[in-house]
């Protein structure tokens, strides 16, 4: 029914913003994701998501619509509402839930407050294909880093076993923005 607001922020926390459009204050629910990306903003354009029930109608506003297409499959599974679905993408990135998802990463999933292993596992059951069909986001479930091959290839040169070698510079290239294959190696060298 609303696809997004326009409008003059009046106020903002962590948790909400009043986003004011033609005289009239919204009460919009964030995630924290947003929050980061609003709270220097005055003006704003957020996507919405409004939720109609016999006691509430609640808004739900995302910076973009990647972030709110996640929203809309997350509390499509049972036992995810809209404020553990709100608290999954202040938790995570979109990019992180979907990676999660797309690799059976239970445990990322359980790190979150309020979801248990049972709930975590049902997420990833019911959207790991929805998440691939409906293309939400161009994300590569590991981001490749140009440098990986050639410093595991010289790990393995220095007689380190390939496994162990693998395992490494995956860690390392995950945890750091590595700018050369020496860089890599010497980051690598240090955990094996």
């Amino acid at each position: 029914m609303y696809e997004y607001i326009k409008g003059h922020i009046e106020e903002i926390t962590p948790a909400y913003a009043v986003v004011e459009c033609n005289g009239i204050g919204y009460f919009i629910n964030i995630s924290l994701n947003t929050y980061t990306k609003l709270s220097t903003q005055k003006e704003v354009m957020l996507y919405l998501h409004y939720i109609v029930r016999e006691d509430s109608q609640t808004f739900y506003g995302f910076i973009d619509k990647s972030e709110r297409e996640l929203f809309r499959l997350l509390i499509s599974v049972s036992g995810i509402g809209a404020n553990t679905a709100r608290m999954i993408l202040s938790s995570m990135s979109v990019d992180e839930v979907i990676v999660a998802i797309s690799s059976n990463n239970v445990d990322a999933l359980k790190a979150v407050k309020g979801i248990g292993a049972k709930t975590a596992q049902r997420v990833i059951i019911e959207l790991r294909d929805k998440i691939s069909k409906e293309n939400i986001v161009e994300v590569q479930l590991f981001k490749e880093n140009p440098y990986k091959d050639e410093a595991a290839s010289a790990l393995v040169m220095l007689g380190f076993s390939k496994s162990d070698v693998n395992k490494v510079i995956d860690k390392v290239s995950a945890a750091n923005e590595v700018s050369s294959v020496e860089a890599m190696v010497k980051l690598a060298l240090k955990q094996l």
